[in-house]
């Protein structure tokens, strides 16, 4: 399949091969006026078209600068073709008006070899290489049939410049096209490791799924064996009648146990968008200490509510209540007897709010601390393992994250961020 013709890169190319004319007739005109002792005071004619060239090369060049439009690989082929033929055309037209056999304007030979080695494949190249020999050739041809005699010494610099410029043009052609075939190499080897990187981002999305498929399984497993052990008991006739009940007792358990498991499951798998508010934090804060603080007292742990009073957000309240709460409930289970709680909030930017809750337990094992956010994943003998995994998509879905900030002996701090982004309903009314 062909390349796609990459206007940009040839625009670039271009406004160098143009600058650098510039640079040459501006020094060859400097070149002639120093040593006018040797080459003769350059003529009007020669003045008018090195002022031609110079002006024609300066609109080309604010002409690539200012375009934006592209061009077609054949329209962008005739543009450089017209710059070789106008430099051989006026390396030509110069050197009739200095009327030298040792003329220097044949240095513009040299720019449409650089030009045709850049930008085309080596036979087109090396026409330009035989045209720009031929010229040099046909001027001390032509010299030597108009000022005889001549000298073999003319011809033999004609044949060393002849070999400059071939040497020149394919080396640079070979150059070049060694570099085109490296980033050809490079772009295939992207498009690969792209590829074989969606490959494994597929298989580790089918992982993913497998591992949550069989946690899931499992978790449902057990609570509807039990159910099911519980009502096959139940039914029984020889047991009797405050047997029976407790066995529905613990099959009703069971299948609230199940019930909640599912809703957790459901919130981790489809966390819904979030309907933003404006809310005042430190009301949010003091309303899910106020339902831990029933659980903190049982041992008496203490919370602390830190935080501006004026702080305000657009955030989905009910959703940021639930996380935090889960954060502070795990967080008071974490805390040993007598110890503390803190939770916090700020602005760390225009853009965003920080909630912290810190407690005063022991750090988090290592081992556990690289898995603490996976679903189904808990180190609690009734814990489902999704409170936390929750409570980061919901961050997550909020435009933040929840990350566990500090992790060492008295201070376990897990910071949640969400960004405050205006409410879409405009007369929405606070929650706080």
């Amino acid at each position: 399949m062909q390349a796609r013709f990459d206007f940009e890169s040839f625009r670039q190319q271009e406004m160098v091969f143009a600058t650098l004319n510039l640079f040459v007739l501006a020094g060859l005109l400097l070149l002639h006026s120093l040593f006018s002792s040797l080459l003769g005071p350059p003529s009007p004619a020669l003045l008018v078209t090195l002022g031609a060239a110079f002006l024609f090369k300066m609109l080309e060049l604010l002409w690539l600068w200012a375009s934006v439009r592209t061009l077609s690989k054949a329209l962008a082929d005739i543009v450089v073709w017209i710059s070789i033929s106008l430099n051989i055309a006026l390396a030509l037209l110069l050197t009739f008006f200095t009327n030298r056999g040792n003329s220097p304007y044949f240095v513009l030979l040299a720019l449409p070899v650089l030009q045709g080695a850049y930008r085309f494949r080596l036979p087109t190249c090396i026409s330009v290489i035989v045209v720009a020999d031929s010229i040099t050739f046909f001027w001390v041809w032509h010299f030597a049939e108009s000022q005889p005699p001549i000298y073999a010494s003319e011809y033999l610099e004609a044949g060393v410049i002849s070999f400059v410029y071939a040497l020149m043009g394919l080396l640079v052609w070979l150059l070049v096209n060694q570099l085109r075939s490296d980033q050809r190499k490079l772009a295939d080897n992207l498009q690969e490791l792209e590829r074989t990187r969606e490959r494994l981002m597929v298989e580790e999305k089918l992982a993913v799924v497998g591992r949550l498929s069989s946690a899931v399984a499992h978790e449902i497993r057990n609570p509807v064996s039990i159910i099911a052990s519980s009502l096959v008991t139940a039914d029984r006739p020889e047991i009797g009648e405050q047997q029976r009940r407790e066995m529905h007792a613990i099959a009703r358990n069971e299948a609230a146990r199940l019930e909640k498991l599912t809703s957790d499951f459901l919130s981790y798998a489809r966390p819904s968008q979030p309907k933003r508010n404006p809310i005042a934090l430190a009301d949010l804060l003091g309303y899910i200490a106020e339902i831990a603080n029933v659980h903190a007292s049982k041992r008496g742990i203490r919370i602390a509510v830190e935080g501006e009073d004026g702080l305000r957000a657009n955030v989905d309240h009910e959703q940021l209540q639930r996380a935090l709460l889960n954060l502070l409930l795990n967080a008071i289970d974490a805390t040993p007897v007598g110890g503390h709680v803190a939770v916090r909030s700020s602005r760390p930017s225009a853009q965003s709010v920080e909630l912290q809750v810190e407690n005063s337990g022991d750090p988090i094992p290592e081992e556990v601390l690289s898995r603490i956010f996976e679903p189904f994943y808990t180190t609690k003998p009734h814990g489902t393992g999704l409170g936390l995994a929750i409570s980061r998509n919901i961050a997550r879905v909020q435009g933040g994250d929840l990350i566990v900030a500090r992790n060492e002996p008295g201070h376990v701090c897990f910071t949640m961020t969400v960004s405050d982004e205006a409410s879409a309903d405009s007369g929405a009314t606070s929650h706080g």
